[in-house]
């Protein structure tokens, strides 16, 4: 993890990509354009006198016309001028135009189409993007709500370091991009919880089953019941499910679901959690 990532000083819209884009993405979108399309094109062109013949023709004249909204009457008669043009478009446009144009070249009725979304979809996951495709459409699988309580966890256990710190975590692992660790997230975020309720019982060794039956039954704070056993549940799932908190197996079906599901979970309760004790007049340190 880098340092920006262990002491959460990246905002967390950077880290998991929503509304935003990093060079790193942008530069994989563009070589998967490159291996699934301009490739091809640049190679056809090179037998062909001008635009105005085969495959080439077509493929300039559909971007020119029903993406780029440009007039037909400026496509050159050059591969390369089409070329640089469409490239310093892709690099200068805003994040958004991004997407538009890899989700144009998706809806195009090409052989390469299926291993072209493929492939996106594998580097939207490996770079974090907050995107994925579903079937040729560029779709939001974080939400903005997702990221507001992650932002809020993170902002109100402030003054509880050792809660923040593995809220931190638990997103640092989950978010990184060359050794992503979601069994350790998970681990991070139930921690969390673990610590939080530690800290309101002043009890540090007790276990989150423990402490969230502590809470709910001297009464200071307002905790549903059904609430309660299913964080209970939860932390059930994070001992047994391939050995997220005890031995690890040498093969894990974790995966970044449930990672970014655990921690939006965690640090949504997190916040329900802080809201009641201030309701409650309890000072948590």
């Amino acid at each position: 993890m880098s340092f920006s990532q262990r002491y959460g000083y990246k905002p967390i819209r950077e880290t998991i990509q929503y509304e935003s884009m990093d060079i790193d993405l942008r530069n994989s979108l563009w070589n998967a354009l490159w291996q699934y399309y301009l490739n091809e094109w640049e190679s056809e062109s090179k037998s062909i006198e001008t635009v105005y013949y085969g495959r080439y023709d077509n493929f300039f004249i559909q971007i020119w016309v029903s993406h780029l909204k440009k007039p037909i009457d400026t496509i050159s008669d050059s591969w390369d001028r089409n070329f640089l043009e469409l490239r310093n478009h892709f690099f200068r446009c805003p994040w958004y135009e991004v997407y538009d144009f890899i989700e144009f070249m998706a809806q195009l009725d090409y052989d390469n189409t299926d291993k072209f979304i493929i492939y996106c979809n594998y580097i939207l996951e490996r770079e974090k993007s907050a995107y994925r495709f579903v079937d040729k459409y560029i779709t939001e699988i974080t939400s903005e709500n997702e990221i507001t309580e992650i932002e809020d966890a993170i902002s109100n256990t402030s003054t509880l370091k050792t809660v923040q710190q593995h809220l931190q975590t638990a997103l640092a692992l989950m978010a990184d991009k060359k050794q992503p660790d979601y069994r350790n997230s998970i681990k991070e975020a139930i921690s969390a919880v673990e610590s939080l309720c530690r800290l309101i019982t002043q009890n540090q060794n007790a276990t989150l089953g423990q402490a969230l039956n502590h809470i709910e039954k001297i009464g200071q704070v307002e905790l549903h019941t059904a609430l309660k056993e299913a964080y209970s549940k939860l932390y059930g799932y994070t001992n047994d499910a391939d050995g997220i908190r005890h031995a690890l197996k040498d093969q894990s079906n974790v995966a970044i679901e449930d990672a970014k599901y655990m921690l939006v979970s965690c640090s949504a309760f997190i916040n329900y959690l802080i809201a009641k004790t201030a309701k409650a007049g309890i000072k948590i340190s």
